[in-house]
């Protein structure tokens, strides 16, 4: 998906801007970028973080690049931030985006004279380039911001730095978050609210959805006010967000806390132990821990300190593997015991029923599997979650695929959402038995939203209904 930081100081905003910025490294694999601005105007420098952490790659840059103005970003996709010349002046760029209508827009920028984009290596256009390209259709710089947040369809966060501040703007449903942190000498802008804390800042405000603001070194000034409608993305208190983390004052370990308590209150199975599939899966599994009375244990551990993350190769297969090979047995804590397993959400379903076997194999009598959320029955729309090209990589729709002998309509979908129906129970059965779970009980949708606590019609469940 990707993340950013923005810094704006009074003296050189360098080193908040790199550690700002590498705080954010859990939500992007391929690129990492910082610009700067200062007194010999823009520097830039981007780098292949694929397989060497941010710190590694920029640790150098730190040292040379100086600037009062910076900007820096983590990216699953192109590579940014962008330096751009326009009538606007020169500007730094970076977006956090997923853009569904790049050839509607190429053809609309085309027909008002728009010269050409340079691709990338995959022959994509970069995402951040036609949003430089949207702003500068207008003769204002803000009306520009506005207009690519309204011409998007997807969603699309922007940091834009000039001689005169960091702009930034929230995408136009507040799909991801932006909050801008202050102290004495400085204010900055993220994506993580916690990535700024141990750099010496406290909370001023998170922009509103749509919202565009400035800030300098001294203040932080709204532009555009928030639009009233809020989709917020809630797989971001589910899985992506860290634990850290809060978005719209709701906390990320908390939510998970009270997801494993609703879990644990409508299950009726005892096994001797409750484990969560590190890391995304731990916070859930205490809750459910805490709420049934059942011991938490950590019956497999996740060895990190050199494997690179499991989702960065490109090739599947090799994802698969290394996610394997990081999973290191406790198996005193596994040899005939009934384990109940919580992990954030089954996707493909590869690895958990990988990781079954794995924990069979290492002596457990039963895997009892509990997805901290309801079955994925969408491909996401509005954020880059996954590379996947397709929604039958889902195991969820592979399943309804063959049970309905290819004949499925959004309809038919709405009837596998729903946890009392039959054909519910029949995908969920079908899916235990093809990946060898002992027992197969997804989180409720319901359940998942109430454990978060804010309005449900401002939090986006698209990829579990199929609506806003």
């Amino acid at each position: 998906m990707g993340g950013f930081f923005g810094v704006a100081a009074k003296h050189d905003c360098v080193f908040d801007l790199f550690f700002g910025t590498d705080y954010h490294s859990h939500l992007g694999t391929r690129r990492g970028g910082m610009a700067v601005y200062g007194e010999k105007g823009f520097d830039r420098s981007i780098h292949n973080i694929e397989n060497s952490p941010f710190r590694t790659k920029f640790d150098k840059d730190m040292q040379e690049m100086k600037g009062w103005y910076g900007i820096g970003c983590i990216s699953d996709f192109e590579p940014q931030p962008l330096i751009v010349r326009s009538h606007h002046g020169t500007y730094a760029l970076t977006t956090i985006s997923k853009i569904n209508n790049m050839d509607e827009l190429a053809k609309l920028l085309f027909d008002n004279g728009h010269s050409h984009f340079l691709e990338m290596s995959g022959g994509d256009i970069n995402a951040t380039e036609m949003v430089a390209a949207l702003i500068n259709q207008k003769e204002n710089l803000i009306d520009g911001i506005h207009y690519a947040l309204e011409m998007v369809d997807g969603s699309v966060s922007i940091l834009l730095m000039n001689k005169a501040g960091i702009y930034a703007a929230r995408d136009k449903y507040g799909r991801t978050p932006i909050v801008v942190g202050k102290k004495e000498d400085a204010f900055c802008v993220s994506f993580e609210n916690f990535a700024y804390k141990n750099l010496g800042y406290t909370d001023y405000k998170e922009l509103g959805a749509g919202e565009i603001a400035v800030i300098t070194n001294d203040k932080c000034v709204t532009l555009v006010n928030p639009n009233k409608e809020m989709k917020i993305c809630t797989f971001l208190w589910v899985y992506y967000g860290y634990p850290s983390s809060s978005y719209e004052g709701v906390g990320v370990e908390n939510m998970r806390y009270r997801c494993g308590q609703k879990m644990a209150q409508r299950d009726s199975v005892k096994p001797d132990i409750v484990a969560g599939v590190p890391d995304s899966g731990t916070a859930h599994a205490i809750g459910y821990a805490n709420a049934s009375g059942i011991p938490f244990s950590r019956p497999f551990i996740k060895y990190t300190p050199t494997w690179p993350r499991s989702f960065m190769p490109t090739v599947q297969s090799r994802r698969n593997l290394i996610a394997k090979m990081k999973l290191l047995a406790v198996e005193e804590l596994i040899r005939d015991k009934s384990l109940l397993l919580i992990d954030d959400s089954i996707v493909r379903g590869t690895q958990l029923r990988e990781t079954t076997e794995f924990l069979y194999q290492s002596g457990a009598k039963e895997v009892h599997i509990r997805p901290a959320c309801p079955p994925l029955l969408y491909g996401c729309k509005y954020l880059n979650f996954s590379r996947s090209s397709s929604e039958m990589d889902l195991i969820t729709r592979r399943v309804i695929d063959r049970l309905e002998n290819g004949n499925v309509t959004d309809e038919v979908l709405a009837e596998y959402a729903d946890p009392e129906s039959e054909k519910y129970e029949r995908m969920v059965e079908e899916i235990r038995k093809e990946l060898n779970f002992t027992t197969l009980r997804f989180n409720r949708l319901d359940d998942m939203l109430d454990a978060v606590g804010i309005e449900k019609d401002r939090l986006c469940t698209y990829c579990w209904s199929g609506k806003e």
